[in-house]
């Protein structure tokens, strides 16, 4: 959980902060400068991004700057350095990462059709930005970040799985301290998983999201059949249990 809760104060912490670490001060001619600020950051990261899908994980802040048609030193008044405009991709990666995600998780479906749904949504992130998974996840910048942007939101996602997961074995009387092994498993069986497919490309999207949905809920069905409780994975069930990842707050928001 402090990875959890350091991550949204982070979150919150940059909202409010140009790349200098400059926060609203009740001037309106210096916040609207900085707002000003803030906003030509995030259209640098955009720039980022395309710059990413043209030159790879090894990119420059030179190619950023062509992108962006900007010059170095006008870059360098928005980013301390590399490492700096890292944290900003890792920070645009989970916000693209959790659009996708957090709705698919939470979908009123059938369970396998839910399964199928929130992994199409991983792999449809990670097919459309693979240079920047392999960067946040195998990259090396210049000196080292405040941040592992990957661990935190691996962490993040099965802190949240833990919780749904938890839910509904308690809905059914089963033990739920699996819960929290089984979330951090399929995570990281998941990630491997893509990181393989970005590798290989052996197969398509729809080929690899199918056999691990099968994997998934084949070991959810034996489960719950050991413990005297048949699921029909095609009929949503009775109680939609769902998760909220707190963005503006400190914690995680559970609901039901």
């Amino acid at each position: 959980m402090t990875l959890v809760i350091e991550r949204v104060k982070r979150s919150s912490k940059q909202a409010g902060k140009s790349s200098r670490g400059e926060e609203a001060t009740g001037d309106a001619r210096r916040d609207r400068w900085r707002k000003h600020r803030i906003a030509r950051r995030k259209e640098f990261v955009e720039a980022a991004l395309r710059a990413l899908d043209t030159h790879g994980p090894d990119l420059g802040m030179e190619d950023v700057a062509a992108e962006a048609g900007v010059t170095k030193p006008v870059l360098y008044r928005h980013f301390d350095d590399k490492a700096d405009l890292y944290v900003a991709l890792g920070q645009r990666g989970t916000e693209i990462l959790f659009e996708r995600l957090i709705p698919a998780i939470n979908a009123e479906l059938a369970p396998v059709p839910r399964i199928r749904m929130a992994l199409d949504a991983f792999f449809t992130v990670i097919e459309e930005h693979p240079n920047l998974y392999r960067l946040l996840a195998h990259g090396r910048p210049e000196k080292p970040v405040s941040s592992d942007v990957v661990a935190e939101d691996k962490e993040l996602i099965a802190t949240a799985l833990t919780a749904l997961l938890g839910d509904y074995m308690r809905m059914f009387n089963m033990d739920s301290g699996a819960a929290e092994p089984w979330a951090h498993g399929i995570v990281g069986m998941v990630q491997n998983t893509g990181e393989w497919w970005l590798d290989r490309r052996s197969m398509s999207r729809d080929a690899v999201v199918e056999y691990l949905t099968q994997i998934i809920w084949a070991a959810i069905d034996g489960l719950t059949r050991q413990n005297g409780v048949v699921i029909d994975p095609n009929l949503p069930l009775e109680a939609n249990k769902v998760v909220q990842l707190g963005r503006t707050s400190e914690s995680l928001e559970e609901t039901s």
